[in-house]
């Protein structure tokens, strides 16, 4: 049997930052699944100068040991491999948008979601929109300028309105805390999205995977919360070392844990993430974060539509807990985008659940 060709696209166009969580999350994937027996991997590494990289083995030094290209050469090459397939494991703006777009353009088959999805979602307020549209509950919110003073009341989240890994996330629990918490997340976006704490209940994370025409809930992973880390930072999860190398949390400490399935929260929780799931557009898999009240009422935060494949990323960690094997399911979603009918049929609200 022939091996499936997989372009994995990696890299950041924007900031070295976003360049190292790439090779963080694409380096654990092909260890992982880069099965040469079954696959052959063609990496294709952007970098915020606009070079490309062209190799058949990733290694975090890429760009010392691989000649760089230019764009024209980078698509000339990636075209006469004729790949089969693609996984983008880019986590910048653009990363998650052109790039996505080039692999359409290319017409090359890609596992994930779509450009207009991703950008739809990476834009908080906008994502909290549409969810709450369909009747789905979000803490009550606002958007705000530098300068400009919420009207929310304390103690309010607040953070950039489009940027992910909780970073400039703070909490306000007073006003006089407005001015340093806007200050901070106007650090990465020119907008901020104040948001109503919703008091610590729970607070828990869902995964949607689309099984034929179904959608398959996941189980939930739940974060740990007390009363000195009432919101999740930034600090839980990424880590950055003193070469500027980025690597996830999950390695080293505790911070989450697999809900049992029985859990009062989980079928509400379900029911909810399907919905979300559907109005946003989402395809193959999706990820969404809930606050949980006291009452048990959950509670829309977030979309964050990404699985790297690698063995700590939270998607693989919630199927590994169904009893699917990460390399399975790999297989799967990459049999599915290859497969992937040209009239898309919209997955049914009715799902299985593990």
């Amino acid at each position: 049997m022939r091996k499936l060709r997989v372009l994995h696209l990696i890299g950041s166009a924007e900031s070295d930052f976003f360049r190292e969580l790439s090779f963080a999350y694409a380096g654990d994937c092909l260890e992982a699944v880069g099965d040469t027996r079954r696959y052959e991997n063609l990496i294709a590494c952007v970098t915020p100068d606009g070079k490309w990289y062209i190799a058949d083995q990733f290694t975090r030094k890429i760009t010392e040991r691989v000649e760089p290209v230019s764009l024209a050469d980078a698509i000339q090459t990636i075209e006469a491999a004729q790949v089969d397939v693609a996984l983008p494991q880019m986590f910048c703006m653009a990363g998650m948008t052109e790039f996505r777009s080039l692999l359409n353009l290319l017409k090359i088959p890609f596992v994930g979601n779509l450009a207009p999805v991703m950008s739809l979602t990476a834009n908080k307020s906008k994502a909290r929109a549409v969810v709450a549209a369909e009747g789905v509950l979000v803490p009550n919110g606002e958007i705000v300028r530098s300068g400009q003073t919420p009207t929310i009341d304390c103690p309010a989240v607040v953070k950039p309105v489009d940027a992910d890994n909780s970073v400039g996330v703070s909490l306000a629990r007073s006003p006089e805390d407005y001015p340093l918490a806007i200050a901070r997340a106007t650090e990465h976006s020119t907008r901020v999205l104040v948001e109503q704490f919703i008091p610590a209940g729970r607070e828990v994370r869902c995964g949607v995977v689309e099984t034929g025409s179904s959608l398959e809930c996941l189980p939930l992973q739940e974060y740990r919360l007390d009363a000195h880390t009432p919101i999740r930072g930034y600090e839980s999860k990424l880590t950055t070392n003193k070469d500027g190398e980025v690597d996830l949390v999950s390695k080293y400490r505790q911070h989450a844990w697999i809900v049992p399935s029985e859990d009062p929260v989980t079928r509400p929780v379900w029911e909810i993430a399907k919905r979300c799931h559907v109005a946003l557009g989402c395809r193959d898999y999706s990820l969404f974060d809930f606050r949980i009240d006291p009452t048990g009422q959950p509670y829309f935060l977030e979309a964050g539509l990404y699985c790297s494949f690698a063995p700590n990323s939270i998607l693989t960690t919630m199927l590994v807990a169904t009893g699917k094997t990460l390399q399975s399911f790999f297989h799967e979603m990459l049999c599915r985008a290859i497969d992937r009918d040209v009239n898309v049929t919209v997955p049914s609200i009715v799902a299985t659940h593990s």
